[in-house]
């Protein structure tokens, strides 16, 4: 049997969120629901999701919606249909009433819900049918969130839950952890505990709302969105319904169900529609003072807001030792929670799996940890977290751990699946080269180099790493969220606020060194991106001779919206696909004017289908849907081009002063109908310069060395404005461009 057409019952969040994702594996999928206005609604939803749950616009095309009533029919036919309507056991109950008369003959069935146990959900189903229905558990964003938890019970075909791993894990990409019938599965059970303990611990320590989340955030290796603004993410409300499954559905005796009931403020936030951001705010609020947006943070014993208070920790990077013996209230907070965790989730093995990394995986997968409790206890040591934990009776995993008197018990990663993923071969590594930024991973046909700067940002470090592995055939890869954000501006405007612009010159001409010598290097050099790929990042991936992307990527050279030009070849590299175009051929011009345009409005694509046609992809590019495959794609790559030959170096033609009168046409128009400003001019005259191939006619030739000697220039030009300097501090201040 193949899952050849799905059929998902109710439109809702869930519902409509794997319809997208089903659709963007062309997977003809039928969406119903009571009314088919209600799924066309869902429909449209779709279509205009920010983030897009759709790889292209164009795959809606395998969507059809309808109702229960008129097009239960397709019921007939559906290899897979999944159940996503509200979590109301006597609704669902109607719905399998109505799918096991329908379906066909080997089926398989499955609900999405994160809350009602399996055995209550098919307890008015025949052994047989039992066999065909488990739950699959998708985690929102769709599209974006790895994880799937499959749980199944004994009475479950085997056959049919491993065609169902098989099928999500290489058509949908997901990471599938195969769960037992417990709450919560294993994602939501420790995720859940964690947010719980977090906020409880930060009410007992008098924490405010803004500390608790600088420490439960990326010194954590947690997503910074922390716990309070999480839970103003998911609704307040939404979350205190989990509470009350869990405290429903767990053991008297279970320590979660201490913190079931919640907090008081709660309450009193959900009655006066404080329900998060879907509300009028939550723990966080926005308000306007004075004409202008301000956010604003609950003090939780007062009950009132006021302005939110940044908390800087002065921690770049993840080191859980550091954070747990630090002096002060972050120290032991920290502390607090991460140790609760650590002994929570090991009470909980075997019973909830009998593979304790699972647990690991799922947080990483379904909640964006860099790390599980385990990893954790790994990183924390096992002496010193024994030193400083207090009773670990009743917790057998700990105290076999203890009795063993052993300094490392971390077996294999990513047990889930059989792919050799980056985290299990580093496991075999062979030797490691490290310095601040990245890490060099050496084995014996080829290398690694993995960046491990705050959302893998650019230095003169990280273009080191580069430099010095490609010695062998090199992988760029990642494991974290993001391929790279781009180059580090607080590192230069470290050198700004100093008056240093020498030291920076000096590191954007090594970038580019590093960037044109990735490209014609003797050895292959691969790119394995996920997530934001942008600026510096961007460039990399341009000038690396193949890149094996996955799908959830955001790529662009955005550079102008800090008031620079792209610096590291990013210009070049964009322009010399464009004059290999067939429209180029026939116009000198065509070019130039469509990288302005692409770079000048700082265009981004968020799925590689969207960045061929601007041509941040290549023909020498592959899409892969599971991120895991990544590594193994690349290495395969490697092995099919063992005669490869670096490409010839090239040269441009470029019209000067004639593209830059066309160029400055465009920038007229803008800025005489306020869509720039003053530097927002001077910003496009100096991109102008740079694609226009500065002082040079259609009659002579220009270098890549030239063009990065124009990129240098400008973005140095740039850089020593005042107006630059501004817009660099307010990106990095609030996340957010200044006009100017």
């Amino acid at each position: 049997m193949k899952i050849k057409k799905v059929v998902i019952i109710g439109s809702g969040t869930m519902g409509s969120g794997i319809a997208a994702h089903l659709c963007n594996a062309n997977i003809p999928v039928v969406l119903l629901d009571l009314k088919t206005e209600i799924a066309e609604k869902a429909k449209e939803r779709i279509l205009k999701s920010r983030p897009p749950l759709l790889f292209e616009s164009s795959k809606i095309q395998n969507l059809k919606t309808g109702n229960i009533t008129d097009n239960f029919d397709n019921v007939a036919d559906a290899d897979w249909i999944i159940e996503a309507v509200v979590e109301r056991i006597n609704i669902k109950h109607e719905i399998y009433k109505k799918i096991l008369k329908a379906r066909k003959k080997d089926s398989v069935i499955s609900s999405n819900t994160s809350t009602i146990p399996l055995k209550i959900l098919s307890q008015k189903m025949d052994n047989a049918d039992k066999k065909d229905f488990c739950i699959t558990h998708f985690f929102n964003p769709v599209r974006y969130m790895g994880l799937l938890e499959i749980v199944r019970e004994n009475s479950n075909d085997q056959n049919k839950i491993n065609l169902l791993k098989d099928f999500c894990e290489k058509k949908l990409g997901k990471g599938v952890i195969i769960c037992g019938d417990t709450p919560g599965f294993l994602g939501n059970r420790i995720g859940v505990y964690a947010m719980q303990i977090a906020m409880t611990e930060a009410i007992k320590m008098n924490l405010t709302i803004e500390e608790a989340d600088a420490v439960f955030g990326r010194p954590m290796g947690i997503p910074k969105t922390g716990v309070f603004a999480l839970y103003d993410l998911i609704g307040i409300d939404l979350m205190s319904d989990v509470l009350k499954s869990f405290k429903k559905e767990l053991p008297e005796k279970d320590e979660f169900q201490k913190l079931t009931d919640g907090i008081p403020i709660i309450n009193k936030l959900i009655d006066t529609g404080y329900t998060g951001r879907k509300g009028k705010g939550g723990f966080y609020r926005m308000n306007k003072v004075n004409n202008q947006k301000v956010l604003e943070a609950l003090d939780i014993k007062s009950n009132t807001y006021s302005t939110a208070r940044k908390v800087d920790l002065k921690i770049d990077k993840i080191n859980l030792l550091d954070l747990i013996n630090r002096d002060d209230k972050y120290g032991n907070y920290a502390w607090q929670v991460i140790s609760k965790i650590i002994i929570y989730s090991s009470s909980l093995v075997p019973q909830i799996t009998k593979e304790y990394n699972d647990i690991d995986e799922a947080l990483r997968l379904g909640f964006n940890w860099a790390m599980g409790p385990f990893e954790m206890l790994e990183e924390i040591g096992l002496d010193n977290f024994f030193k400083k934990t207090g009773n670990i009776k009743n917790n057998p995993f700990l105290e076999n751990l203890k009795n063993k008197n052993i300094k490392k018990f971390y077996d294999q990663r990513q047990k889930y699946t059989d792919i050799e993923t980056l985290g299990k071969v580093k496991k075999a590594v062979t030797k490691i080269d490290i310095n601040d930024s990245a890490e060099i991973y050496r084995f014996s046909d080829f290398n690694i180099v993995e960046f491990n700067t705050k959302a893998n940002a650019l230095d003169y470090n990280s273009m080191d790493a580069l430099m010095k592995a490609t010695d062998k055939p090199l992988i760029i890869i990642n494991e974290s969220m993001q391929f790279s954000a781009g180059v580090n501006l607080n590192y230069v405007m470290e050198f700004v606020k100093k008056r240093d612009f020498k030291s920076v010159e000096k590191f954007i001409k090594y970038f580019q060194k590093t960037c044109e010598h990735l490209k014609y290097s003797d050895k292959l050099v691969i790119s394995a991106p996920s997530g934001l790929s942008l600026g510096g990042g961007e460039e990399v991936l341009l000038q690396s001779n193949y890149v094996v992307s996955h799908t959830n990527i955001v790529m662009g050279l955005v550079e102008t919206i800090v008031g620079l030009v792209p610096a590291g070849g990013g210009c070049k590299e964009l322009l010399w696909r464009w004059t290999q175009t067939d429209e180029a051929k026939n116009d000198p011009d065509f070019a130039p004017l469509k990288v302005f345009d692409i770079i000048g409005y700082a265009k981004t694509a968020t799925s590689p289908l969207e960045a061929k046609p601007l041509l941040f992809l290549d023909d020498n590019h592959e899409v892969i849907i599971n991120r895991n495959n990544l590594l193994p794609m690349a290495r395969a790559y490697i092995e099919q081009n063992k005669n490869f030959k670096p490409p010839v170096k090239c040269k441009f033609k470029l019209s000067g002063d004639q593209v830059r009168k066309k160029m400055q046409k465009v920038l007229d128009e803008l800025y005489n109908s306020k869509k720039i400003l003053d530097h927002g001019m001077i910003v496009g005259k100096e991109l102008a310069n740079v694609l226009s191939g500065g002082d040079t006619n259609l009659s002579k030739e220009i270098s890549e060395e030239q063009m990065y000697k124009l990129e240098l220039e400008s973005f140095m030009k740039l850089l020593e404005t005042d107006k630059t300097q501004n817009r660099i501090v307010h990106t990095l201040k609030t996340s957010k461009p200044l006009i100017n």
